[in-house]
Order: structure tokens, then sequence, then C-alpha cells
């Protein structure tokens, strides 16, 4: 049993139709439940909850204090290889862009790390292409090498298997993203052209390898632009809660990555403004007021100063998504536009001037036994 049964029960267009279909009514009673369903994430994410975005943004932000404090999590990604054996869309990274590639060695790997250590950050999120070059054994050797520099590590890497998670995790991996990208499987067919992201069931069963390999953290996200993002987001909620019943030892973030400028030809969006963010996320903690709520750099430094008190609570900064960036900046591709190019000493200031208190790292090192 994987969430791959789970996801088939459901069918997306029909799903988008049930969030359209939500009334005012509907609405009120999700906002007036004490604890709240996918029937009441459906209210919350739809057109008819526009009206009620306000109210939705201060409940947010309560029950995100009352939970997490005014405490921000700091976090940058560490590109280790932008190589990929993937076609997507979307990505900068597609193996059709004729683009210089790179894969950092050990003295690039650790030159990148003393960077970010400068910074000020103790959590980084190792970040690769998917390619067979940079798998089990690059990835093990990149923690051996990270692990006693940073207090935790995360990783957003190609779909593996449980027993290479669990060997990772042996080498003080903490938590790995594995983005669905959509939950719809016509669009996930039309941006997702060849190489092994293609088989979109292997995708939607990695969160299952990682529960049963006993990771500590696993975050979950659809890339929204890529389908109609109310039924991706209600589908990232049904993949949420199966997680949390099945695997119920483990925590959890949420992600909400917009499409950004990459090489390659033009994607098409479909519509998903910075409202729309706002609204997803709001309900997200409605939802779930122990999920970890992340706000990229994707976003404008306008746009998140003013939303990171409405539920999130981590932010990257300083962002580089190319390898090398930090440190010696080559001639390889970004993964995509960044839009908040401050530095990470200017986020945590901001942070400070509106009562927020930034940290650095997500878990202490003796956590993992590594300590």
């Amino acid at each position: 049993m994987s969430f791959l049964e789970t996801w088939r029960e459901h069918d997306f267009e029909s799903v988008g139709r049930m969030i359209a279909g939500r009334t005012e009514a509907d609405v009120r009673r999700a906002l007036g439940a004490r604890r709240r369903d996918l029937n009441d994430l459906a209210a919350l994410l739809s057109p008819a909850a526009a009206p009620f975005l306000e109210e939705m943004a201060q409940a947010s932000h309560r029950l995100t204090v009352e939970r997490f404090g005014r405490t921000m999590q700091l976090y940058a990604p560490l590109y280790l290889s932008n190589v990929c054996s993937n076609i997507c869309t979307y990505c900068g990274f597609s193996a059709e862009n004729r683009i210089p590639r790179k894969i950092l060695n050990d003295a690039e790997i650790l030159a990148e790390a003393a960077a970010l250590r400068a910074r000020g950050f103790d959590h980084v999120l190792l970040v690769t292409g998917e390619a067979g070059r940079v798998g089990r054994d690059y990835l093990a050797n990149a923690l051996r090498l990270l692990r006693p520099r940073f207090a935790s590590l995360s990783m957003e890497v190609q779909p593996l298997e449980q027993e290479e998670y669990a060997s990772l995790a042996g080498e003080g991996l903490s938590s790995v993203l594995v983005y669905q990208e959509t939950y719809d499987a016509a669009a996930y067919g039309r941006h997702h052209l060849k190489g092994p992201k293609a088989d979109i069931a292997y995708r939607l069963e990695t969160p299952d390898r990682l529960g049963r390999a006993g990771l500590k953290k696993i975050g979950l996200g659809a890339l929204f632009g890529l389908s109609d993002w109310r039924a991706d987001a209600w589908f990232v909620g049904l993949h949420l809660g199966y997680l949390e019943r099945t695997y119920w030892r483990t925590r959890y973030s949420i992600s909400f990555p917009r499409l950004r400028p990459h090489a390659g030809e033009a994607t098409t969006l479909t519509p998903f403004d910075e409202r729309d963010l706002v609204q997803a996320a709001c309900a997200f903690r409605l939802l779930s007021p122990e999920a970890e709520l992340s706000l990229s750099t994707r976003e404008s430094a306008a746009f998140r100063d003013r939303a990171f008190r409405l539920g999130f609570t981590s932010m990257s900064a300083g962002s580089k998504t190319n390898p090398g960036g930090y440190a010696s900046e080559p001639e390889s591709l970004e993964q995509f536009a960044i839009d908040d190019e401050r530095s990470p000493a200017e986020v945590a200031a901001t942070l400070g001037r509106s009562g927020y208190d930034p940290v650095w790292k997500d878990w202490d090192p003796t956590y993992d036994g590594h300590g």
C-alpha cells in the first residue's frame, strides 16, 4: 500500500470542479471548525474564500505564533550539480538545454560550505539535477564532507530507493524535499517529456520510501503554474494527511514554489499570483497547525516582507541556484531566476525589525546522532 493507490481514487478535474463549487457557507464552516479536514481545505482554497482572505491570514498568523513562536528558520540551497537526464519544460537544467554543466568536486563543495558558513548558515539544502552520475555514492561523500560543518543537512535530488535513503540518513541526512510538481496526470505528461522523472508513479511513491527509511522530515509541494493550482494544492493536502497517518513519527514541511524564468523555451503558465500564494499558505496553516511552511527567494523582497508573518516558518535567503554559485560563480547555468536577491544578513535584519528571531539551523546535530 502506498499513496499511489490513494491518488488513483481521485480524478483531478473532478477535484477542481468540487473546489470551484464551494460556497460562502462552506468557507464560514471551515473557518469555524476546531479541526479541519479535506472538505474544509477545499473551501479555503476555493474562489469563494477570496473575500475571507484577511480573516484567514489573521487566524494563520495566530496559529503559527502559538505553535512556533516568532521565529523564522533561515536556510540556503547548495547546488552540487546541474547535470540532468530529464527533459522538463519548466527547468533550466533540462537535458535538452545546451548549457555548461558542472558537478562539484570535493574542494568545490568545501568552498561552497565555507562561503555559506561565513554568511551565518547552519542548515543547508543540497540540490542536484537528476542524473545517475550524482547518485547515492556521490551524495554520501558530500554528506560526509559537510556533516562536520553544519548542524542540519537536507536534500532535494532525484528520487532514490528506500535502502539508499536509509544509507544516506546514516551519513547525517535529516530531511528530504520531493516535489510532485503536479498531481494532474495529463499535465505531468505534458511537462515531463523524457527521463526517469517521466514516471509519475515512481515519484508519487517517493515519500513512502522516505517514511519507511525513517527520515526525520519530508517536504512536499507542487510547482504552481503547471495546472489548476487549487486542485494541486488539495492533492498536496491529501498527500500530507496520508503521510501523517502512515508515518506519524516524521515531521512535514510544505513549499509553494511558483514557476520562474529559466533557460529554454517559455512554459505556458496557469494563473497563480501572489494573492493566490497567500490563500494557499493560509489554507494549509489552518488545515495543519503542525506543518512547517516555507517561502523561497523565488518571490520578491517586498512580497516576502509582507507575507512571512502569515504562517511561514522557514525562508531561504541569499540563494544561488547554480553549482559553485557562492564561492566561485562558474559558467554554469542557474536552475531558475530568483527574485529576492538580498543578502542573508539583510533578510535577518528585516526579520529582527519585525520582532522575529532568525534561526540559522533546523535542529542540533546531536538529534541525528552526529554531535
